[in-house]
């Protein structure tokens, strides 16, 4: 515990509660009937091209789940079997903290925390729900970055960066948001791990067909973080069960089982298999809230294919692995073995603060994490994500330039 005393600590999955009208300030005239906010019973819920969605429980956000209350649920120690409703008791008023960047860095000081990326709530629907209308999906996103720059800005004092979205559906549409993104600071940008839809039907946004937004990402140097998000294989799993509800709070144990994080080991399967990170060399992707327990047997899938078709591969697809990707693995995972397959220098800590199923506290990762020498808790719990933003590391020492060498790299 003591070698965390004195590591300034980065966050780098926190999240923002928007406002109502986060998604409709901006939104074009034309489209605003595809966004309301319409209330059923006594429960206000989000309908998108006149489908509703309960993903999120309640998507004003004006009543929440206290931080860290499913915590025992993803700890594996919910020994009285409740539902995740059941678990976290009485809602709370929003925390201000969640609202504005000045009432973050409150916050922040008060958690011992220097730096954190902040990722919209809403992003995780809002493009699940509109995928099938692409020019929709294009105008929402834009609608949302807007408002989250007019309200948070993109870099706020240096220490609050907000991740805004980019969507894959339309090449040029991505190329049109991204200069958006970088002519306001962005220091950051959001993309779901996951197809898209556009003009083409499905595929994925690795294909080469999207190599234009890509060179402009490598071009810009902006960080791309890969969030969780509502998972795209509803119609899949609904052909095992129907659903009586999307609410990821009410799924059944089916559900869990079969979403687990396909979704992110296919996207980052995507951006290797389809040669984008070989294309694109200096691309920053990082794996957020999605877990760990998906890498090892990605890297064995990966192994095996290389032996059996080499050509496909000009580079050693876990090497790619490694010069690419950071992973923030979800915090009841172990970071040991994530650290055994991907180094050191590409692991980075994150709370998930304020939802639900993080942690209370940032700190209170000491309560799951093994032990860690002072090196290696300024680069877990800090520098590995200054890495992954391309800014200066925390660390005086002169040795902590060069990241320790991975002993199991081939």
């Amino acid at each position: 515990m003591a070698a965390s005393d004195d590591a300034p600590i980065f966050d780098a999955d926190t999240h923002m509660y928007e406002t109502s009208e986060a998604l409709t300030r901006y939104l074009p005239d034309k489209y605003t009937n595809a966004v309301q906010y319409v209330q059923i019973g006594r429960r206000t819920r989000l309908a998108i091209n006149g489908k509703i969605t309960d993903f999120i429980p309640n998507p004003t956000f004006d009543r929440v789940a206290a931080p860290g209350a499913h915590e025992k649920f993803f700890a594996g120690e919910n020994v009285d079997g409740l539902t995740l409703r059941e678990m976290q008791g009485s809602a709370i008023d929003c925390p201000p903290a969640t609202r504005g960047p000045e009432e973050r860095l409150v916050e922040m000081d008060r958690q011992g925390v220097r730096e954190s990326l902040v990722f919209p709530t809403l992003a995780s629907l809002v493009e699940h729900s509109s995928a099938d209308d692409p020019e929709l999906t294009l105008a929402i996103v834009h609608a949302l970055n807007r408002w989250m720059l007019e309200h948070w800005g993109f870099d706020h004092k240096g220490r609050v960066f907000t991740t805004p979205v980019i969507n894959c559906a339309e090449v040029d549409g991505a190329r049109r948001e991204l200069a958006y993104l970088v002519e306001n600071g962005a220091k950051a940008a959001l993309i779901k791990p996951a197809p898209v839809k556009g003009l083409h039907g499905w595929r994925s946004p690795a294909l080469p067909e999207f190599d234009p937004f890509w060179r402009d990402v490598e071009e810009a140097g902006l960080p791309i973080a890969l969030h969780a998000s509502q998972p795209p294989l509803d119609e899949y799993v609904n052909k095992w069960e129907p659903p009586n509800t999307q609410s990821f709070m009410a799924m059944s144990a089916f559900r869990w089982l079969a979403l687990g994080h396909r979704e992110i080991s296919d996207m980052l399967g995507s951006l290797i298999c389809h040669g984008t990170l070989t294309r694109f060399p200096k691309l920053r992707i990082a794996s957020v809230e999605n877990g760990s327990s998906w890498i090892r047997p990605l890297f064995h899938d990966l192994e095996d294919l290389t032996k059996k078709m080499p050509q496909n591969f000009p580079e050693d697809p876990l090497e790619v692995f490694r010069r690419n990707v950071w992973v923030s693995p979800f915090w009841e995972g172990s970071v040991a073995d994530v650290v055994d397959m991907v180094g050191w220098d590409k692991v980075m800590f994150g709370s998930d603060y304020p939802h639900p199923e993080g942690l209370p506290e940032p700190k209170g990762y000491w309560k799951y994490a093994e032990g860690m020498d002072r090196r290696r808790t300024w680069d877990f719990m800090g520098d590995n994500a200054r890495r992954f933003m391309g800014l200066p590391i925390a660390n005086p020492d002169p040795e902590a330039a060069n990241p320790p060498k991975l002993a199991t790299a081939r």
